[in-house]
């Protein structure tokens, strides 16, 4: 195990993914899933990669912050407007996304502590179609050479386990 490796750490979850399977069906909770790994995968550039896979949510790991902020946006973008026929229904496939820039445990291809659990509490702040970050993420922006990407404070939080308050942003373009 390693710590000394920094990263960009993103989550991302289907929002009322419990009430849409309840409303629509495993099959139909299945497909929503199946369309976001694909998104997700066909959107990582080669300093990214899924991590794993969990339930209705990815946990993905960029070598660089840029590549993470800027595939989060890209993500945002494809996830707004696609949705997943059932019946006579059409289900959007809403999604919400955490980042956070820090140096979690590795164990073998996992990462795992309190970077990755802070990641997980930021993505259940976001709302559908948002992306929140923190604080440590807009101060290891860099100055030169990124592009622009807005960061919208959103104050301190408390977020379940953690003793003190976390910055947050939004991030705009």
């Amino acid at each position: 195990m390693t710590t000394d490796r920094f990263g960009a750490i993103v989550f991302t979850d289907i929002v009322g993914f419990t009430e849409l399977t309840e409303l629509h069906g495993d099959d139909l909770a299945l497909e929503l899933v199946e369309q976001q790994a694909r998104t997700v995968r066909g959107l990582l550039p080669r300093t990214g990669r899924v991590v794993k896979e969990l339930g209705d949510g990815l946990l993905l790991w960029f070598d660089e912050l840029v590549d993470g902020v800027l595939t989060s946006i890209a993500l945002q973008r494809c996830f707004d407007g696609p949705t997943v026929q059932s019946a006579d229904t059409e289900v959007p496939l809403w999604v919400r996304i955490g980042v956070h820039w820090g140096a979690p445990r590795w164990r073998g291809d996992d990462i795992i502590g309190r970077d990755v659990n802070l990641t997980s509490r930021i993505t259940a702040l976001a709302a559908a179609g948002e992306t929140i970050c923190s604080g440590a993420v807009v101060d290891a922006w860099p100055d030169v050479g990124a592009p622009r990407v807005e960061f919208v404070p959103l104050g301190p939080t408390f977020v379940k386990g953690i003793a003190e308050p976390v910055r947050t942003y939004r991030i705009g373009e």
